[in-house]
C-alpha cells in the first residue's frame, strides 16, 4: 500500500470488504450509509472519511475498471489533475449517492428529446439503469441505427440482445454497428458512453444491451454502473465537491487519459 509518491507500507493485516446485512428503518431507509464498494459512500463512516479523519489522505478517491478485468483504486489527492471532465456534486434526491446532477441524453451527438434526468454513480451496480423515458428513447435510437445484419434474439443473459451472421467473440467485433451515447451535465461537461461501455457479448455469441430499464425496479433516475465506468478514470473529490472522469485504458496504472468531445 502506497501513500503519495514516496511512502510505501507493507502489511499482512489489511482487509477490504463490502457491507452486507444492513438494517432497514422506516419506509425502507437504510440506517447507515455503508453500502457500496469498500464503503466509499459520502457518509462519515466511509473508508475515505476515516482516512481523512486520521490525516492519512484527503477525502478523495478514484477508480479505474479495466474491460479486461481488474483495475486500480486510488486514495488521496495525488490522482487529481486538470485533465478530466468535472461536475459539481449535487445532493441526490434518491439517497446518499454521488451525483453530478441531472443529465441530458444524446445519441450520436444528437439530443434524444428527453427532459434532463437525475444521474447517480454507483460502482455497486454491474449494469447501467435508465429511467423509463430515457431508456425507451435510447433503445429506439439504437435500433433505428442498426443494419439488417443484426436481428433480435432471445438470450438469457439480458433482456435486449441481437445476433449477427456470425458468432461474436468480443464487443470489438460489433461496436462499429453502434454509436456513442453522451450524458451532458452542463455546457462544458459531458460523459461519453461508447458502445463498449453499454454492450456485452454473451457466451452464446450474441451482443446485448447493458443498459437496463430502471422502471422495472421503480427507479425515476439514471444509474451509471460498472459497465459504463470501464476504461474510465472516475474521480470522487469530496474536498472540492466535484466528480470527474477521463477516458483511457485501465489495464495498467499511470496510463494516459482524455476527456470526451462535448456534443
Amino acid at each position: 500500500m502506497s501513500f503519495g509518491k514516496h511512502c510505501l507500507i507493507t502489511t499482512t493485516d489489511c482487509c477490504f470488504s463490502c457491507g452486507y446485512d444492513q438494517q432497514v428503518g422506516k419506509n425502507g431507509a437504510v440506517q447507515a450509509a455503508t453500502d457500496g464498494l469498500l464503503g466509499l459512500g459520502r457518509g462519515s463512516v466511509s473508508l475515505v472519511s476515516q482516512l481523512k479523519q486520521h490525516d492519512i489522505t484527503k477525502n478523495v478517491f478514484a477508480h479505474c475498471l479495466s474491460t479486461n478485468g481488474g483495475g486500480f483504486l486510488y486514495f488521496g489527492e495525488d490522482i487529481v489533475s486538470t485533465s478530466w471532465s468535472r461536475a459539481t456534486m449535487a445532493r441526490s434526491t434518491s439517497g446518499n449517492y454521488y451525483s453530478p446532477a441531472a443529465g441530458t441524453l444524446y445519441f450520436d451527438k444528437r439530443p434524444l428529446g428527453v427532459k434532463p434526468t437525475e444521474v447517480v454513480f454507483d460502482s455497486g451496480s454491474t449494469y447501467t439503469y435508465f429511467a423509463a423515458q430515457p431508456y425507451q428513447a435510447t433503445v429506439s435510437a439504437i435500433q433505428a441505427g442498426l443494419s439488417k445484419s443484426l436481428t433480435k434474439v432471445c438470450d438469457p443473459s439480458l433482456p435486449l440482445c441481437w445476433k449477427g451472421q456470425k458468432v461474436f467473440k468480443s464487443v470489438s467485433d460489433i461496436k462499429k454497428e453502434f454509436k456513442s451515447l453522451f450524458m451532458r451535465f452542463s455546457k462544458n461537461t459531458a460523459m461519453e458512453i461508447a458502445p463498449e461501455n453499454y454492450l456485452i457479448v454473451t457466451k452464446n455469441g450474441n451482443v446485448c444491451l447493458g443498459i437496463l430499464d430502471g422502471s422495472v425496479a421503480k427507479l425515476n433516475f439514471n444509474i451509471i454502473g460498472d459497465i459504463t465506468m470501464q476504461d474510465q478514470l472516475v474521480i470522487y473529490d469530496n474536498e472540492k465537491g466535484q466528480l470527474g472522469w477521463a477516458r483511457g485504458s485501465c489495464s495498467r496504472a499511470g496510463g494516459s487519459y482524455y476527456w470526451p468531445e462535448i456534443p
